[in-house]
């Protein structure tokens, strides 16, 4: 089974980002075939300078592979190192709707936040789509945000398949009910765009200043509380095994516990989980061309499997002539 699933680089990782997509795709590397890109056509919707991008995408690498990611067992490239798929994204926008793209809700609620609306904002699904159906991928692990954009990508391949005959694998979203949406300091899920994140790799005095700013109830230290109305219990829970996520609950549930000394645990928590990755990412990052040369060798494996969909595509819409 083919698993696909891309992360922008678009700034600092999260924990959204971690526990929300990056964990999985480096756990899936040692039991399916992983392919697993750095999404930089993608963050050009909202981010403009070219300098950052390209720092980002360096860095976004990096990450990966300080988290783990194995270039041995995986396909791991950047987005705009096969221009395949663009040319998949022009194809398939000739069978993509108007009313389709309409309907998708993350464009009305990035429009909602302030973003400025831009054709590449808007047709982001169609991209998407492409980077799904270019690999023949058979699940694609997302949050509940992105599972339309699955869904859309199905439409797309389905109306394709209708004219040509079956040329694209329809992909299946995949969404862990735990992890699917990782509350920020708000509650709201967390993003860059809200700025609500906590950073996987901020320096010590600032990761500590973000976990402080978690939004709490105003109850007392004495009271009761609910766990799974708080903020800090959520994200405290995705470090938790189930024993230590009953016995958390149940100091919330006894009272007498501040939110201040649990945000300090917190804190604690996720300085000492990412410590070590923080070391590695710090090599990779002093020798940015062993990065680049492991991005190349991916990019080069990744090219293998898109020519082959994008040769029966060109072959069935006559652009072999």
């Amino acid at each position: 089974m083919r698993v696909l699933s891309g992360i922008q680089p678009s700034g600092s990782l999260h924990l959204g980002n971690y526990f929300g997509m990056m964990k999985k795709m480096i756990e899936y590397q040692e039991q399916e075939d992983l392919f697993c890109f750095i999404a930089n056509y993608h963050a050009q919707t909202s981010l403009r300078d070219g300098k950052i991008l390209a720092r980002g995408t360096l860095e976004a690498a990096a990450n990966f592979l300080a988290l783990g990611m194995d270039p041995e067992k995986s396909t791991f490239w950047v987005q705009s190192d096969l221009p395949e798929v663009q040319e998949l994204t022009w194809v398939l926008s000739n069978f993509t709707p108007m009313g389709l793209l309409e309907r998708c809700h993350s464009y009305k609620d990035k429009i909602t936040k302030g973003i400025a609306a831009n054709h590449g904002l808007f047709a982001y699904p169609v991209l998407m789509t492409a980077d799904i159906l270019l690999f023949q991928s058979n699940t694609v692990p997302v949050g509940k945000d992105q599972k339309q954009h699955v869904e859309v990508a199905r439409d797309i391949a389905i109306k394709f398949n209708n004219e040509y005959g079956e040329v694209f694998t329809l992909p299946e979203p995949e969404i862990d009910d735990d992890v699917a949406t990782v509350p920020g300091l708000d509650g709201q899920k967390m993003s860059k765009s809200y700025g609500n994140t906590i950073d996987l790799f901020a320096e010590e005095k600032a990761l500590r200043k973000q976990i402080m700013r978690i939004v709490t109830a105003p109850i007392d230290v004495e009271e009761p509380k609910d766990p799974d109305t708080c903020n800090v219990y959520k994200i405290f829970r995705l470090f938790m095994d189930k024993e230590q996520d009953q016995a958390l609950r149940q100091r919330y549930q006894a009272g007498g516990l501040a939110f201040g000394h649990v945000k300090q645990e917190l804190f604690e928590t996720v300085r000492d989980f990412f410590a070590p990755y923080a070391e590695r990412r710090k090599e990779l990052l002093d020798n940015p061309e062993v990065v680049r040369q492991i991005l190349a060798q991916g990019a080069d494996k990744a090219r293998y499997a898109a020519t082959k969909t994008l040769r029966k595509v060109r072959k069935k819409t006559g652009l072999v002539y």
